[in-house]
């Protein structure tokens, strides 16, 4: 009960921020393709920065269940600050998880107060949903008594959140090129020489999160920017990635309950055949499968949180079905609400103007991210077959 409550105060906390912070600016920043910095420093200043960072180093440390209210809450103003959010808690999650104490000192008390902005460097151009073909390599470059001093990293990342924002990148490579079983995690600061962030790319939603490609020339990190052992590091994004998905799930849900508002004061608000549109059967029975889709995904995403905060081991398994699950039904669900609300306005749902046409952009990315519905399908099948 006293755990209930304390969601509560934070789902009321942040839909505060979100009603005062965000709903006035998520249209302009979507138009602009801008992220809102101001509304970083507000998410800091709530603590919600270092969600996923341990107390010792200054964080919130919040539960799996409660990260997704705050994932849901945001994204029921922007999709594209919960993604910023989310991903930057990738980040210090995976230095949390398999970091050496001198680097949670050295980066997790910073990360959790919003700066250095964390992103998390696994796509690449040719290697999205199988990261075990990527080509970037970080080259062993050994010092005079033999011992490895450093690496040496060359190749190129895409779809990278955060990519310009970032100060610190966690980074998947291969200690060897040519052999799939050497993927290893590293921490590359975003000052490195041989680093380029490329342009944002233009996206057709989440347009005020800043997506890039970045390339590696020959940057040279130390060794002991190795997160995990030499061959870990796909165990390594799986384990993250979990809840990562339970994290999409969330927001999923969120930009769903909000279109699904939306449609409801409108359809309750427009007049037609001198009968508000709520009146007509048709629509009364969107509304309806409307709203009980969005309560399925809710529940599927919050027992994938809850199992995943039961369960969790360091085996990336806790919750991994439940997870896929959750993260394919409440993806498929957004676009499905996001689709019915732009029908129940009309002319109106399909102008800029309004929030609902953003709305209806962004939920694509939904079913794209942190693995596509072809993945999660896959991995569901895995996962009961095994």
């Amino acid at each position: 009960m006293e755990r209930s409550a304390e969601r509560a105060a934070i789902r009321e906390t942040v839909g505060e921020f979100v009603a005062n912070e965000i709903d006035p600016i998520a249209l302009e920043a979507d138009r602009d393709a801008e992220f809102p910095e101001g509304v970083w420093d507000g998410l800091a200043d709530l603590d919600l920065t270092g969600m996923t960072v341990p107390e010792t180093y200054g964080g919130f440390d919040a539960d799996p269940v409660t990260a997704s209210v705050v994932y849901e809450e945001l994204a029921y103003g922007s999709l594209a600050v919960a993604t910023a959010l989310s991903v930057h808690g990738l980040a210090t999650s995976c230095i949390a998880a398999f970091g050496s104490e001198p680097q949670r000192e050295r980066w997790l008390p910073e990360m959790a107060e919003g700066r250095p902005v964390g992103a998390f460097a696994l796509s690449e151009p040719h290697a999205g949903s199988n990261p075990a073909e990527m080509t970037t390599e970080a080259r062993p470059v050994e010092g005079p008594d033999g011992e490895v001093e450093a690496y040496e990293i060359t190749g190129e990342k895409q779809w990278i959140t955060n990519g310009q924002r970032a100060d610190v990148y966690v980074l998947f490579a291969k200690t060897d090129r040519d052999d799939p079983s050497t993927v290893t995690q590293f921490l590359v600061p975003g000052d490195v020489d041989g680093l380029s962030v490329g342009d944002p790319e233009d996206k057709l939603g989440l347009r005020a999160s800043d997506t890039t490609s970045l390339t590696f020339d020959g940057v040279r990190i130390p060794a002991e920017n190795r997160l995990t052992a030499v061959g870990d590091g796909l165990s390594a994004a799986f384990h993250i990635l979990t809840g990562g998905r339970i994290a999409i799930a969330a927001q999923s849900v969120g930009l769903a309950q909000r279109a699904l508002d939306e449609a409801l004061a409108y359809a309750q608000d427009r007049e037609q055949f001198d009968q508000p549109i709520a009146d007509v059967q048709t629509i009364r029975h969107k509304l309806a499968e409307m709203a009980t889709r969005v309560r399925a995904a809710r529940l599927l995403t919050r027992d994938a949180a809850r199992k995943r905060a039961d369960n969790e081991d360091e085996s990336g398994k806790a919750a991994a079905l439940e997870a896929s699950m959750a993260k394919y039904f409440a993806s498929e669900t957004a676009m499905f609400v996001t689709n019915e609300a732009v029908q129940i306005h009309g002319g109106y749902g399909y102008v800029t103007e309004g929030e609902v046409e953003r709305l209806y952009r962004d939920a694509k990315i939904t079913e794209i991210y942190e693995g596509t519905t072809e993945i999660q399908k896959t991995v569901i099948a895995r996962e009961l077959l095994e």
